[in-house]
């Protein structure tokens, strides 16, 4: 069980890693530019640390598709509180119509 577990929970830790890379920098508009890329970079190596363990212990029990589903949707989940709660957007209905599909689309990629 816990083989199916740790690929997930380090998939998680990288996420949030890299959604403060890709977007925490939006709070820091007057930054210049070449500090914030700098400083993305800099987080961005630790989600590497969690990313690749993650996919080389995920890929004994799920396949390349299923890894990539699975960070998929954890990137979407950590994206929705990041976004609502770290840079105070609202969150729409449409964006979870939008993600009723995708959990949708994983049924489908997990349908033995």
């Amino acid at each position: 069980m816990i083989r199916y577990i740790a690929p997930i929970l380090l998939l998680l830790i990288s996420n949030i890693f890299m959604t403060f890379a890709w977007y925490g920098h939006l709070r820091f508009r007057s930054q210049a530019l070449i500090l914030v890329i700098l400083v993305s970079w800099g987080i961005a190596f630790f989600e590497y640390c969690f990313q690749v363990p993650a996919n080389r212990i995920g890929y004994n029990c799920y396949n390349a598709v299923q890894l990539k589903t699975i960070q998929e949707v954890i990137t979407l989940i950590v994206f929705s509180f990041f976004s609502v709660f770290y840079l105070k957007e609202q969150f729409k209905w449409n964006y979870l119509i939008g993600f009723i599909f995708i959990v949708l689309a994983v049924v489908f990629i997990f349908k033995k």
